[in-house]
C-alpha cells in the first residue's frame, strides 16, 4: 500500500502520510511559524520524543476534555496564541484526537479569518475517521457540537505508533467508528471486518489494514459532499443516538463506543418500527456488543437520553428525530421520523435487553 493518501477539497489537495511509528518532522530542531495545540496527556507520554516540540517557541498544553471543546474554554487558547504573535501563514499544528482536533479546526477557520493548520492524530479513533473530512464541532451553552466549521488541514500526519499507548478503552472506540464505516459500505463489507474483529487488538498488520481502508472508504463520500450536505450524511449513522447516550451518561460511554451501541441502537429501532429487518440487527448484533461491552452496564437515564435526542442537531423540526436507520437490504440511508412512542418503546425495549445480557 501507498504511504501517502491524497484528499481533494474545494480549496485544495491534502495528503494523508502513513508511517509505522511517530511523524518524523516532530523531532525537527526548529519550529519557527508553527504554534503547537498538544494534548496534555500525550505531551506527558512522549516527553522524550517531543522535546523539540516541547520546546517550541509556542505550545500550548489542553486537558483533552470535553468541556474544554467548548466556546467558553476557547479565550484561554485564542489568548496564548495573540501573545504568541500568531500571524496568517504561520500554521497551527494538532496533536492529540478528536478534541485537539476539534479545538484546531475551528480556531483556524477563525483566527485571524483563517490560518492553516496540520493535524498529528494520536487516537485510533482520529486515525481511522475523523482525520479526513474537514469537520470541525465545538460546544456551546450545554449543546454538543453546535458549532462549527469545514476547514481542512494542510496535512495530516498518521503516525501508527501512537497506538501503543492507548488503553483497550481507547482502542474500542477507535474501532467503533471503523465498524461504522464499513456498515455504511455495506453488509459485505462488515461481515468481512467482523470476521477479522478478534485480530484487531492483538494484531497491529489486521488493525493498520482496516484503519487505512476505513478511510479509503470515507474518501469518496467526503470528496463529492465536502459540506456535508448529501451523501456523506450517512457517516452520522449510529451517531444521533450515541451521541445521547455520551451526553445522558456524562460521557461515560465514549464517543467511538457510543457509536457502536447507536449503530446497533439504530438496528434495533429500524426493525422495531418495520423499516429495517431483525435478522440485519442480528447478523452485526454480536460484534457490536462485543465492541461496546465495556459500557453495557453503564446506567443510562431515560429522560436525559430522550431530551438529547430530541435536541440532537441533525433534528430539522420539533416533533420529530433524524435518523440513519438500515433498510431491510442492510443499507443505511437517513430519513425523518416522529419522535413518538412508537421509538421510545423500541429504544427502552433495546436497553431492557442489554441488561438481560
Amino acid at each position: 500500500m501507498s504511504d501517502l493518501m491524497i484528499i481533494k477539497a474545494s480549496s485544495f489537495d491534502y495528503t494523508v502520510e502513513f508511517s509505522a511509528g511517530l511523524p518524523t518532522f516532530l523531532n525537527e530542531t526548529s519550529h519557527e511559524g508553527r504554534h503547537f495545540i498538544v494534548d496534555q496527556k500525550v505531551a506527558r507520554l512522549y516527553k522524550e520524543q517531543f522535546a523539540s516540540v516541547l520546546s517550541a517557541p509556542s505550545i500550548i498544553q489542553v486537558e483533552a476534555i470535553e468541556e474544554n471543546k467548548s466556546l467558553e474554554k476557547l479565550p484561554d487558547i485564542v489568548g496564548h496564541l495573540v501573545s504568541k504573535g500568531l500571524r496568517r501563514g504561520q500554521t497551527l499544528v494538532a496533536v492529540g484526537g478528536g478534541i485537539i482536533q476539534d479545538i484546531t479546526c475551528f480556531l483556524s477557520a477563525t483566527m485571524l479569518r483563517g490560518v492553516p493548520w496540520e493535524f498529528v492524530p494520536t487516537t485510533l479513533l482520529a486515525q481511522a475517521d475523523s482525520c479526513i473530512g474537514s469537520k470541525s464541532s465545538i460546544n456551546c451553552a450545554g449543546a454538543k457540537n453546535i458549532l462549527g466549521t469545514f476547514t481542512p488541514p494542510r496535512k495530516v500526519h498518521l503516525g501508527t505508533g501512537f497506538l501503543d499507548t492507548l488503553s483497550e478503552t481507547e482502542l474500542h472506540s477507535g474501532i467503533g467508528e471503523i465498524l461504522k464505516v464499513h456498515a455504511i459500505e455495506g453488509p459485505e463489507s462488515f461481515d468481512m471486518l467482523a470476521r477479522d474483529f478478534p485480530k484487531l487488538l492483538t494484531e497491529r498488520s489486521v488493525l493498520l489494514k482496516y484503519i487505512r481502508r476505513a478511510l479509503a472508504i470515507k474518501k469518496p463520500y467526503i470528496e463529492e459532499d465536502e459540506y456535508d450536505q448529501n451523501v456523506r450524511l450517512v457517516f452520522n449513522y449510529g451517531h444521533s443516538f450515541g451521541h445521547a447516550l455520551e451526553a445522558a451518561t456524562g460521557f461515560a460511554i465514549p464517543h467511538g463506543i457510543g457509536v457502536s451501541m447507536g449503530m446497533d441502537l439504530a438496528n434495533y429501532v429500524s426493525a422495531s418500527i418495520g423499516i429495517g429487518d431483525e435478522g440485519h440487527f442480528r447478523r452485526m448484533h454480536d460484534v457490536l456488543r462485543q465492541n461496546y461491552a465495556a459500557c453495557a452496564s453503564t446506567p443510562i437515564p431515560r429522560e436525559a437520553f430522550f431530551t438529547a435526542l430530541a435536541k440532537d442537531k441533525k433534528n430539522t423540526s420539533t416533533g420529530s428525530v433524524t435518523l440513519i436507520l438500515p433498510d431491510r437490504n442492510g443499507k443505511v440511508f437517513r430519513n425523518q421520523y416522529p419522535f413518538d412512542d412508537r421509538i421510545k418503546r423500541a429504544c427502552d425495549e433495546f436497553f431492557a435487553g442489554l441488561s438481560n445480557t
